[in-house]
């Protein structure tokens, strides 16, 4: 009659299984690395340039009225697109139901900062090649300058997102195995 509510239900305590999932969680960070080349190539086709006119041959061109505004859209853009792809990683990885727990979270949470990382590198140098000048601007012109990301904080965005997805998904789970099915 002493044992509590908890241990009466079920003798037996779910355990995280590290080595079993070693390899599962690797490919989950594989995986969800690769989503930054393609989420770099859409921030390059969604971030707006940064017109500039070009005012003399011996000072950089100075950016149109209001255009420097383009440069916290581009933040943003990026900063949306980790957000909605976090919580996508994070719920697609619950759906891993063999797999569900703290080594394949963690493995999604690396993978989405790595992406991350990637999707700022790729989405620079695409942005870099579409806003790319052919020849030598005159005096008076206006050109574009191809959108950047100035910090390095936007980073974090996508596996916090992941992590956030997944952590409610388990809260929500409520179970003590979190569901997974294990013979």
């Amino acid at each position: 009659m002493g044992e509590s509510v908890f241990t009466a239900v079920g003798s037996r305590r779910p355990k995280v299984v590290v080595k079993a999932d070693v390899l599962p969680a690797l490919s989950v960070f594989s995986m969800v690395a690769l989503l930054g080349i393609p989420l770099g190539w859409i921030w390059a086709q969604l971030a707006p340039p940064q017109r500039l006119r070009v005012v003399s041959a011996d000072r950089d061109p100075v950016p149109l009225q209001l255009e420097s505004w383009h440069r916290f859209d581009d933040l943003a853009i990026f900063l949306l697109l980790g957000l909605a792809a976090g919580l996508l990683t994070g719920a697609a990885v619950w759906l891993l139901r063999e797999r569900r727990g703290p080594v394949v979270l963690l493995a999604a949470v690396a993978g989405a900062l790595f992406a991350a990382w990637l999707a700022a590198r790729m989405g620079i140098a695409f942005a870099e090649s579409r806003y790319a000048v052919a020849e030598p601007p005159g005096l008076g012109d206006v050109v574009e300058r191809a959108p950047v990301l100035e910090t390095g904080w936007g980073l974090l965005a996508q596996p916090l997102a992941t992590a956030l997805g997944y952590g409610v998904l388990a809260a929500w789970n409520g179970r003590e195995d979190l569901g997974r099915r294990l013979g």
